[in-house]
This record gives C-alpha cells, sequence and structure tokens, in this order.
C-alpha cells in the first residue's frame, strides 16, 4: 500500500454531504484527512449543529456581507507544515486568500468548487474578480461536476481539472422502497421555496398538470420563504392537494422521500443540488431544470428522468404529466434511479479523492 497522503482541506461550514465524504476519506488507510471550517454554521443553511469529528475544528472568525455574498474573515491560516496536499473549497474567505498564495510553490493547492457564477457588472464584478486572482495560482481544480469541470477548464486552460461530483449518505434513503407510482401519485420538491429554486416554476406546471385532468398531489419541503406569494399564482382550487411540510432535519427526509413518486427541482440556478442526489437514492424519478448542476451527473434523460429548460414552465409540465400518465414508464425510471445511486455513495467518491491527492502529490 502507498505511504498514506496527508491532506488538509479548507471548507466554509461543515455540511452533511461535505462531512460524508470526509468521514469516508478519514477511515481508509492511504488517506490521512485534517478538515478546517470557515464557521460553524451559516446562516443560510441551519443544519443541526453536530459535535466536529477528531480531524475536524472550527476558526474563529466572522463575516461581512455585501450585495448578497458573504465574504469569511478568519484570524490566521491553518498551519500546512504536515501536509502534502492542500485543498480549498471556496475562496471568499481570507484564509483561502492567504492559504492559496502561502503555499504557491511549496505545497500543492487544489481548488474544489462549483460552477462558477458570472461576476456581476461594476465595482462588484471587479472586487469579485479581484478575489478570484488567487486560483490562477493553484495547481488544479476538482470540479463538483461534470458541469463545473468544463467551466474550469474554460476559464484556466492548461490546468489539470478533476471531476468529482457531490457525494452523500444514502443508506438511509433506501432501507425500505415502496412501490411506485400510487394512486394518486405524489411529486415531491425539497428546497427552499425561493425564486431561484424555481418552486413558482414548479406550482404553475402542476396547475397546468391538473387543469389537463391529471391527478396528483404535490409535497413541499423547506423553509416557507416566498410560498404564500408563489401560490397567489395559480388556482385556489388546487391548493388543498398542496402539501406545505416546511423545514425538516436532514434526518426526517428520508421518510418524506419514501412518501413521494416524483421528484422536481426546476432551479434558475443551483450550483448542485443534493437533494437530487437523494432523490436517486430513495430511487425517484428525477425532473430538474439545465440550471441543476446535479443534472448531468445524475439524470440520465429519458432513463430515469428528464432535464428542462429552466424557466420553462410547459416543458415541466409536459415531462411531468407523460411520466404520471404511463406508470409503467414511472416505476421504469425509479428502477433506473435506484440502480444508479451505489455509482455516488460516499465511498466511492472518497476513492475518487484518494487517486487525485495521490496524483497531485506524486506531480
Amino acid at each position: 500500500m502507498p505511504q498514506a497522503v496527508r491532506a488538509l482541506f479548507l471548507s466554509i461550514v461543515p455540511s452533511p454531504y461535505q462531512r460524508d465524504l470526509f468521514a469516508r476519506l478519514a477511515a481508509r488507510d492511504d488517506v490521512e484527512v485534517r478538515v478546517v471550517y470557515c464557521e460553524a454554521g451559516s446562516p443560510d443553511s441551519p443544519w443541526p449543529e453536530k459535535d466536529v469529528a477528531p480531524y475536524e475544528s472550527v476558526m474563529p472568525g466572522f463575516y461581512l456581507s455585501w450585495g448578497g455574498s458573504r465574504f469569511l474573515l478568519n484570524a490566521g491560516v491553518p498551519p500546512v507544515r504536515d501536509a502534502d496536499v492542500v485543498v480549498c473549497n471556496g475562496y471568499m474567505t481570507l484564509a483561502a486568500q492567504r492559504l492559496m498564495r502561502r503555499c504557491r510553490g511549496h505545497v500543492p493547492v487544489l481548488f474544489w468548487g462549483e460552477k462558477m457564477v458570472a461576476a456581476s457588472p461594476g465595482l462588484k464584478g471587479a472586487v469579485q474578480r479581484r478575489i478570484a486572482r488567487p486560483l490562477e495560482g493553484v495547481d488544479g481544480f476538482v470540479a463538483i461536476g461534470r458541469g463545473a469541470k468544463e467551466d474550469y477548464g474554460r476559464r484556466y486552460p492548461g490546468r489539470p481539472v478533476y471531476s468529482i461530483p457531490y457525494f452523500c449518505e444514502m443508506e438511509s434513503f433506501r432501507r425500505e422502497r415502496p412501490e411506485r407510482p400510487r394512486t394518486p401519485p405524489v411529486i415531491l420538491f425539497c428546497g427552499q421555496m425561493i425564486g431561484r429554486k424555481g418552486l413558482d416554476i414548479l406550482l404553475k406546471a402542476y396547475a397546468k398538470v391538473r387543469e389537463a385532468g391529471m391527478d396528483a398531489r404535490l409535497l413541499l419541503v423547506g423553509r416557507e420563504e416566498a410560498l404564500p406569494e408563489m401560490l397567489r399564482e395559480i388556482p385556489e382550487r388546487f391548493h388543498a392537494d398542496i402539501e406545505n411540510a416546511g423545514f425538516q432535519a436532514p434526518e426526517a427526509l428520508p421518510g418524506i422521500f419514501r412518501r413521494a413518486d416524483l421528484f422536481v427541482l426546476p432551479s434558475r440556478y443551483d450550483g448542485w443540488g443534493v437533494v437530487v442526489n437523494q432523490a436517486v437514492g430513495a430511487g425517484l424519478p428525477v425532473i430538474v431544470s439545465d440550471a441543476v448542476g446535479a443534472g448531468p451527473d445524475l439524470v440520465h434523460e429519458g432513463s430515469n428522468g428528464h432535464i428542462v429548460p429552466a424557466g420553462d414552465v410547459d416543458a415541466l409540465a409536459d415531462r411531468i404529466d407523460r411520466l404520471l400518465r404511463d406508470p409503467r414508464r414511472l416505476a421504469a425510471a425509479s428502477d433506473a434511479s435506484w440502480a444508479l445511486a451505489p455509482d455516488f455513495f460516499p465511498e466511492r467518491g472518497a476513492e475518487l479523492w484518494a487517486e487525485v491527492l495521490h496524483s497531485v502529490r506524486k506531480g
């Protein structure tokens, strides 16, 4: 067995899906992992706080907000003297800025991220470009999915770009598998109930499906946010068949996903969308917009679901209606998701990361 590679990960916040991966990496004999977070929790991601693992720590600090962006200010920089490879997840932190500059020419640095958002105009855009400048000196990129790989390859030609999707725990989603579809079928949305997630698009598509004579229920999970305003845009006679389950802790999601027959995430923009992993893990057919980063990796068109143009109510309604009107087709899509899920277990993610880390250290 090769000598263990010592990897330092600097991440923003201990999100459940990243911690699933870190736990599997820490369990490997060929990787010694150390994870440092810039903050213990994020105001827009209210995950229940859990104790940090022995390989994890949180830096002291605070954040500043400007125009919807948050910039984290931490005291100091994680020590790198024992690291063979440094991985920075996010660059909108003072710690990441310092770390990328400090390691240049001394320790290989990988930047790990989703597809980058287009720069804003004016002063804010100039600041964003300035903050992103340290990325020009990293040794490679670990892109979260195929779309992100194309993005980094285009922005930073000549640099190695590795594609590693997000992986998350799926076992709890696979303990039971209900027969699908049920009567009436249940469409599930899970996420913030805001315009960026496209819930208004789904509500309008749902109304079209119902107006076309298809009986179905809609189950909404997430913080309510703009839901009341969005509901006013569809006929009130359909409101009784829309259940708002509100925000749910991660531990409650497997049971909720088992209640559904179809999962829909029609975001106007989503860097990834881990709920798509969870839907595939639960064996749900999946419909996403082409603005969802997870789509190219997790949704195989015509097999386990469909990818529709972002913002296109008619296209979304058509795909929902076609699946719900053909129980055999919906059941086949469910089978396809169930079979695909093992490719996205955290153990597989840890294997891919170990290969990259060893390659970069030897590089």
